[in-house]
């Protein structure tokens, strides 16, 4: 029996084996079946073979899963571990924590991490050697010791652990329940991101509430003349339209053509708001009004027209597709040429937040229409609504926390910004940033498909640049197709901790961090039953949250070409224009 044979190879292998107690007394059944076989009663041995199998096949998946509930605990252990090094790394690297926290004896700390750090060293080697009697695969001693490693690192910082403890029930109890209030804002939302893997239209319901609850403060905190609040709640409700259209976009060549008049609409009304809307505070930060460069309108007039020829373009090749004739070497030449050189001229505009982001917006939206065929070009523009108005929403914050200030603070942040200092603090009300940003980099995704729909795309998509078969080259369009919505996401993620003057990588081990809760949950709902689908997608999910980490790291690489010269209008003017 299989079963059996497992059990002896797991016996001859393990210093302590657990058997299997159903089949510990198997050779007394397989007695009793040969003995009815031989008294003639058939039904009572069938009866006694088919339930013996039932036990075999119990049996085996015993042993299949034997080690499960070791590798199931030293992997969480790992993945929590990771997760509470990176708050500790985030309080210690990027927070302003009271001096009291990190005057301690140094000699006294270094001396008792070199003896946690022994110690660790000898539990790991002891383990490990367990492991290579027993004959364990090399990943098994691969998780242990990456697990040993980070709770090592957790331990030896045990001291500063204990005085954090302490400053914390120092303070007031407020300080506490804001605390709690924002971890469970936080894991609420990754388990929504974790829910919205199997029903994207959860999104809808999202951004609806999202809507009414930013212009419902906006309109307490602003005047409703300065038409933010109102702006920032038909964005929102207008982006949630789209996780309620089919994930397999239906041919529609006239909405792609009238997507692309709708993208150079847009981006006129943000020139316009660049140049004319400096006069509002809450307009200034994002706005460089001052420098009215004519080389800059030059470069913005030539990017429109470059969006309004991909439009021309996706009209010409669909109609030669549609007639049944092959596309001409120079179309394809020219859509190429549109969608490459638009995506350089970003690098080339005003570096205002507002400029920039502009640029960049209608850089790619060549490219992404040439690429579309659908209701996904509409969403394109629908998502830098959006963008721009967490870009807003985030302004009038910073606005508002200045004019709140008392003048020593407005002194503080205002030469804190003039005269070029680094970063400042995280604060607990930033981890809004990263959450924000975890909801609009999977909606990037999830407005316009699901899983399912990547490996049914449509040909029609990669027609406009290359007519012969040609796999890989099709994937790799595709794959840049899905990105540029992320590197949207992530340029006005890299502008608003420019506005707010957060450190960007404090920021991203925070995304690390609520990623990993998604993980971990993710990690759980793995399948080893079910159909084939069904286990699929468990795997598939856990396996795409996991690298989340590594994708976003470099398309931050990417992005940061085009962010790195974004400057903000200093505080000081702002300030200056509220008084």
């Amino acid at each position: 029996m299989v079963s059996l044979t497992t059990s002896d190879i797991k016996q001859s292998h393990l210093l302590y084996f657990k058997p299997f107690k159903p089949l510990s007394h198997y050779s007394s059944i397989l007695d009793k079946i040969e003995g009815l076989i031989l008294a003639t009663d058939y039904d009572a041995a069938l009866d006694l073979s088919e339930n013996l199998r039932s036990l075999a096949l119990q049996g085996l998946h015993y042993f299949q899963t034997y080690d499960w509930l070791m590798l199931m605990s030293v992997i969480t252990l790992g993945y929590l571990g990771w997760m509470i090094y990176l708050v500790l790394h985030v309080l210690q690297s990027y927070t302003s924590l009271p001096g009291s926290i990190f005057g301690m004896e140094r000699a006294a700390e270094r001396n008792s991490q070199g003896k946690i750090y022994l110690c660790g060293c000898i539990v790991t080697g002891v383990i490990c050697l367990l492991f290579m009697l027993e004959h364990s695969p090399p990943l098994y001693h691969a998780y242990m010791i990456m697990t040993s490693f980070l709770w090592v690192q957790i331990i030896s910082e045990h001291q500063f652990i204990k005085a954090l403890w302490k400053h914390l029930f120092e303070r007031r109890n407020n300080r506490i329940i804001k605390l709690l209030a924002t971890t469970a804002v936080a894991v609420f939302i990754s388990e929504f991101l974790v829910n919205s893997f199997t029903d994207r239209k959860l999104y809808t319901g999202c951004f609806l509430f999202a809507g009414v609850s930013a212009s419902f403060y906006l309109f307490k905190s602003i005047p409703w003349r300065s038409g933010i609040p109102i702006y920032v709640c038909i964005s929102c409700w207008f982006l949630s339209i789209f996780t309620l259209m089919p994930a397999e976009i239906p041919d529609n060549n006239l909405l792609v053509v009238s997507s692309g008049a709708v993208i150079i609409i847009i981006g006129i009304a943000a020139r316009w708001l660049a140049l004319h809307a400096g006069g509002s505070r809450f307009w200034l930060s994002i706005c460089n009004f001052e420098l009215k460069n004519p080389k800059y309108s030059a470069l913005f007039y030539f990017q429109a027209l470059l969006v309004a020829l991909s439009s021309l373009m996706v009209y010409l090749s669909t109609t030669h597709r549609a007639e049944k004739q092959e596309l001409l070497v120079f179309h394809q030449l020219v859509n190429w040429s549109i969608a490459g050189f638009s995506m350089v001229l970003p690098l080339f505009s005003e570096n205002s937040i507002l400029s920039r982001l502009t640029s960049i917006f209608l850089g790619f939206a060549p490219p992404f229409l040439l690429l579309s065929i659908g209701y996904e070009a509409v969403f394109y523009a629908a998502l830098a609504l959006v963008l721009m108005a967490w870009i807003l929403f985030e302004n009038t914050l910073f606005n508002l926390n200045i004019k709140n200030s008392s003048s020593n603070s407005i002194k503080n942040v205002t030469n804190h910004l003039i005269l070029g200092y680094d970063n400042r603090s995280l604060q607990l009300s930033d981890v809004r940033i990263p959450l924000a940003f975890m909801v609009l980099f999977n909606i990037a995704f999830f407005g316009t498909g699901n899983f399912a729909s990547i490996a049914s795309f449509e040909i029609s998509s990669v027609y406009r640049f290359i007519t012969v078969f040609s796999p890989f080259l099709m994937a790799a369009l595709l794959i840049f197709k899905l990105f540029i919505p992320f590197i949207l996401v992530i340029c006005a993620f890299s502008a608003i901790t420019k506005l707010n003057q957060v450190p960007r990588m404090g920021c991203y081990f925070l995304v690390i961090l609520f990623s990993d809760v998604m993980t971990i949950h993710f990690f759980f709902l793995v399948r080893n039953t079910g159909s084939w689908m069904e286990i699929g997608n468990s795997i598939s999910h856990f396996g795409i949250v996991s690298a989340q980490v590594v994708f976003v790291l470099l398309l931050f690489a990417l992005t940061n070409t085009y962010t790195k010269n974004i400057q903000c209008n200093s505080a000081a003017k702002t300030t200056r224009k509220a008084n």
